[in-house]
């Protein structure tokens, strides 16, 4: 018999942890019931009922573990952490807020019995207004332009991956990891199914414009090292054109000494242009710093606090590192 992981991470989902258990549960055992699975939940340092309610979950149904991180890690870490956890032949990421419906698993399925290692499940662009649709676009347009590897547009990572890819993943030790890049950096056969996402039922999303935007250059900086040969260009052109100018504002300076007066106004404007040029290409050459900085700490991807349900010997497998002194494999009964 085949195994399933499904894994979902929370921060402040009070209101939607019982029905997104339910819907998983009810699918497999209506679409899928020779599949075994686990349900692994992680939860990043909510600060609301959510741990308690995932405790009255583990305590009446075997099939759930839940991971409680010491602190809030980030939306990109935590869930990652969760994936290379699971210990199924395939592992299906599902939002705790349903966005990522669950009635695509079996599809999901079907493919994969039928021999994709990775099926990716793409959201169809029209479910977005204009005010959403259009700066997601440019982003992705920018991103397979500037990328190594091929991007997926509306593709957030939702999907189901063999344990081929989570082994590869394993080996990786990303510091920040950009999962829905990552996965199709990694290789190997593919599917693609569109699904239609549907209205947040519970809540607002935790993720505000600044979270994005990290995303965002998160995905920019590890998928491609253009920007940093960008500014190499951007650079040497600026130089050359400065030379351009100033030689020939030397010509004609010479030339009409006493009948071309040059106020101060395009000095400052040139001042300015390449200063802003220079904080610009600062921010860019400190993203990668930055990174490199990650990777040389070596850090973990989450601390845990506490595991419950876990196997015995379900030790974790990757990016963690328990508390000293903490239970890191509660059992509920």
């Amino acid at each position: 018999m085949v195994t399933l992981s499904i894994v979902t991470p929370c921060y402040n989902e009070e209101a939607t942890i019982e029905a997104c258990h339910a819907a998983v549960r009810d699918v497999l055992a209506a679409h899928a019931p020779d599949v075994a699975y686990e349900h692994i939940f992680i939860d990043n340092c909510s600060m609301d009922s959510t741990v308690d309610r995932l405790r009255v979950l583990a305590a009446g149904d075997p099939h759930v573990r839940v991971i409680v991180n010491a602190r809030n890690f980030g939306p990109a870490r935590s869930p990652y952490h969760a994936l290379l956890q699971a210990r199924g032949d395939a592992v299906i990421p599902v939002l705790a807020d349903l966005q990522t419906p669950a009635e695509v698993i079996p599809e999901m399925i079907a493919r994969w019995r039928a021999g994709a290692k990775a099926v990716l499940a793409v959201k169809r662009s029209g479910d977005q207004n204009w005010f959403q649709r259009w700066p997601r676009a440019l982003y992705y347009r920018l991103l397979r332009v500037l990328s190594r590897t091929e991007q997926i547009p509306d593709f957030e990572g939702y999907g189901l991956y063999d344990r081929c890819i989570l082994d590869a993943l394993r080996t990786l030790r990303e510091p920040e990891p950009y999962f829905r890049g990552l996965v199709l950096e990694v290789g190997f056969e593919r599917s693609v199914i569109m699904y239609d996402q549907p209205p947040r039922l519970h809540g607002k999303s935790s993720y505000n414009l600044y979270s994005l935007a990290d995303f965002a250059l998160l995905g920019l900086s590890v998928s491609s090292r253009a920007p940093l040969r960008l500014m190499t260009l951007l650079g040497f052109s600026g130089a050359v054109v400065s030379f351009i100018v100033g030689f020939a504002y030397l010509i004609i300076k010479l030339t009409f000494w006493y009948s071309l007066p040059i106020g101060v106004a395009p000095v400052l404007i040139a001042v300015f242009f390449l200063s802003a040029l220079q904080l610009f290409a600062l921010g860019v050459l400190g993203e990668y710093v930055g990174l490199l900085l990650n990777y040389s700490r070596n850090f973990p991807l989450v601390i845990e606090k506490e595991r419950i349900n876990f196997p015995a010997s379900g030790g974790s497998v990757e990016g963690s590192s328990p508390l000293p002194g903490s239970d890191r494999n509660q059992g509920a009964a």
